[in-house]
């Protein structure tokens, strides 16, 4: 059982043994197999790589040949770009010039304002895309040119083409440097653009000629019609010359203007259409005194023509500072003031005021260089208060330094003004000095010059002038001592200005009544001036100003004692010879014929003093001339009555006037003297006594010389 199990065993593995060797041998035929089939492979690589080897050989030219025509390609695409973009440009520009064309038409048919403002704005961004086209074919030009050039040399150097290639390319070239030539400068300046240009600035002096003061003729009018100027002044407010699409149009034109290179066209068009517009304006007011500027003209002017073309000229220049160059201002600023950064319009400004503010300033200057003549001081006030008013305004206004040489002659004004004032001021004293050599008024009234002196140194110290006075003086004060010279006091300032005139004036009364030979006449004319000027100057701001105990003891008590002493020269003597005295002295024959020589002595006399009152003797105040009458009736009818009564046993009392008779002629001389003094103002006289009728006289030192005056308000007299 062990043998035949051993025997299958070896059966079963001599079996598997010759299966293994029939699997190798199969293997190995198969690798024999693979071994000779890789064999004939690798001789068809060999074969193929020897095929490949001559390709290549046979290919690489072709290949350099690719490569230098891709080289080529792009070269002259890079030649031919800036030509292409070059014809797009002016491709560009002539669909703007058509553009321009067709909007120009209906320009030139539009009625309607704002419809047209609206197509003048797409005609000027038309002209700025033109320009800029035509910027872009001048820029273009040269670069295309020059890469066209590069390819054709190249070309013709490396016959990298064919001969008909290269000459269509270089004649290209040509006609692209002849277009570029001729066209591009035809078209800047010869073309449409051109014309459009012209056109543009024709429409922008139309514009600007449209835009006039329109509130200006109703200020003016504002002016003439209403007394209070000054509240005029205060609300008046320059308007805007244009609309917001005005001013827009304008502005665009501008900067189209100054980007085409003709900011100086546009400039000179606005200074002129502007200059003028404002001009005619102005001349609206009828500026004709303006023309005379020169001092020796103005010193030939009549005062009434010279007052009211200083009042003219204070009115008219605030109208143009307020209204006229703030408007003219504001449109310059809007409208040029995008270009250059803001640096043209304030010198257009300028250019257009200048001229308008010469005429104004040499008119001034012309009033402030005439004679120094005393009426003129208060319209070179008025003048320079007006200055005073306007320095805020005009400040803003004239800002710049543009502006240096207008605000150097406004300073320069107002120096003149106030050197020219004082000088007027102290000219009337200087006046008053001369005039003492003048022979005083032959019937004792106040001479015009001292009625002129006083009422003009009262109208000097109204609100309407005193503080103007006083910074005047300050300011020429400082002038000469220094700014750190100490300032005087207003009151100080003004009273040493009016005690120069008030002294001038006594100076000269007093040299004046040494002039009479009569010896009533001098008290008649100390006691009418001197009276005059103190009444007239009582309750007012130069009374204050000089003082009360001035005013009394220079004038009031001196004009007293002239009244006493009037009284005391004209009817004292009169009085006298009828004095009794003198017959105590006489026996009873000797009385009648003494009686009736006094009497007529007293008669005689009588008549002579009456004759002189009517011709000689002019109390100028009605109220002084009626206190004198009533005293001097008082002095003279009780003594006339009581000695006619007395004797009238000696006298043959029908021969003599009548106490009635007396009195009536008395009242009949102040009667003649009152129509001699029609129209002079009145002041009123204090009741005047007689001392020897008992009455009250005054207390102290005038007690026993002169007589108590009455006061009452006195009227007004006019500058």
């Amino acid at each position: 059982m062990s043998l035949m199990e051993e025997l299958k065993e070896d059966d079963q593995i001599l079996f598997e043994l010759k299966a293994a060797c029939s699997d190798l041998k199969n293997f190995l035929q198969l690798s024999y197999n693979v071994e000779t089939s890789l064999a004939e492979i690798e001789e068809k690589f060999d074969v193929m790589q020897e095929n490949l080897s001559i390709s290549s050989r046979r290919i690489a030219p072709l290949q350099s040949l690719s490569i230098a025509n891709k080289a080529l390609d792009t070269r002259i695409n890079r030649a031919i770009s800036p030509a292409l973009s070059l014809l797009e440009s002016f491709k560009l520009s002539e669909s703007l010039q058509r553009r321009l064309l067709d909007l120009a038409s209906k320009l030139a048919n539009e009625k309607s304002s704002n419809k047209r403002l609206g197509k003048l704005i797409k005609y000027v961004d038309t002209v700025d895309n033109l320009n800029e086209a035509i910027n872009s074919i001048s820029k273009e030009c040269e670069p295309a040119i020059q890469k066209l050039q590069e390819v054709v040399e190249f070309l013709s150097r490396t016959k990298a083409t064919d001969q008909f290639r290269t000459h269509r390319l270089r004649e290209t070239l040509i006609t692209l440097k002849a277009l570029c030539e001729t066209e591009v400068d035809a078209m800047r300046f010869d073309g449409l653009l051109d014309d459009a240009l012209l056109n543009l600035q024709d429409e922008y002096e139309s514009l600007l000629n449209k835009m006039i003061h329109r509130n200006f003729m109703e200020a003016k009018s504002d002016y003439d019609d209403q007394d209070d100027q000054d509240d005029v002044a205060a609300n008046m407010v320059a308007t805007d010359l244009g609309s917001e699409l005005e001013v827009e149009v304008l502005t665009k034109i501008s900067e189209t203007l100054a980007a085409n290179d003709c900011l100086d066209i546009c400039i000179d068009i606005f200074v002129k259409v502007r200059y003028k517009r404002a001009a005619k304006a102005l001349m609206r007011l009828k500026p004709e005194y303006l023309k005379t500027y020169s001092p020796e003209e103005i010193d030939e002017m009549e005062w009434e023509s010279l007052e009211t073309a200083i009042s003219l000229w204070i009115q008219h220049f605030e109208l143009a500072i307020k209204n006229v160059f703030v408007s003219e201002k504001k449109l310059c600023c809007q409208v040029l003031g995008t270009i250059m950064d803001g640096v043209i319009w304030p010198e257009c400004f300028v250019k257009i005021a200048d001229k308008i503010m010469a005429v104004f300033f040499r008119f001034g200057e012309g009033v402030a260089r005439s004679k120094k003549e005393p009426q003129k001081l208060f319209k070179l006030l008025d003048m320079f208060e007006s200055l005073e008013k306007l320095k805020p305004e005009f400040s803003k206004i004239f800002a710049g330094e543009a502006d240096a040489d207008i605000c150097s002659r406004y300073r320069e004004l107002e120096k003149l003004l106030v050197h020219s004032s004082t000088k007027v001021f102290f000219e009337l004293g200087l006046q008053i000095e001369a005039n003492q050599d003048v022979l005083p008024p032959q019937d004792g009234s106040v001479p015009k010059l001292f009625r002129y002196a006083i009422n003009y140194l009262r109208y000097l110290l109204t609100d309407a002038y005193s503080a103007t006075m006083i910074r005047v003086l300050r300011t020429e004060q400082l002038w000469k001592a220094g700014i750190l010279s100490t300032p005087e006091t207003d009151e100080n300032l003004l009273k040493d200005a009016m005690f120069n005139i008030m002294d001038a004036i006594r100076r000269n009364v007093e040299s004046k009544k040494l002039r009479y030979k009569d010896k009533v006449l001098p008290h008649v004319f100390v006691m009418n001036t001197y009276w005059y000027i103190y009444m007239r100057t009582r309750n007012t701001e130069l009374g204050k100003v000089m003082g009360d105990q001035y005013m009394k003891k220079t004038f009031k008590i001196v004009a007293e004692e002239s009244a006493y002493s009037y009284q005391k020269q004209a009817w004292g003597p009169l009085v006298r010879l009828l004095d009794r005295e003198e017959l105590k002295r006489v026996d009873k024959d000797g009385i009648t014929a003494m009686v009736r020589g006094k009497m007529e002595a007293f008669v005689k006399g009588f008549d002579d003093i009456t004759q002189r009152h009517k011709s000689f003797y002019h109390i100028t105040d009605a109220d002084l001339r009626e206190q004198m009458r009533e005293a001097t009736v008082k002095l003279v009818m009780p003594v006339y009555a009581e000695f006619l009564n007395n004797f009238a046993s000696s006298l043959h009392v029908k021969s003599y006037p009548s106490p009635e008779y007396i009195e009536d002629s008395l009242n009949q001389m102040f009667e003649v003297a009152d129509h001699k003094s029609s129209g002079i103002s009145s002041l009123r006289l204090r009741q005047m006594r007689d001392p020897s009728d008992g009455s009250k006289s005054l207390s102290g030192e005038q007690s026993r010389r002169s007589k108590d005056f009455r006061r009452s308000k006195s009227s007004a007299i006019d500058v």
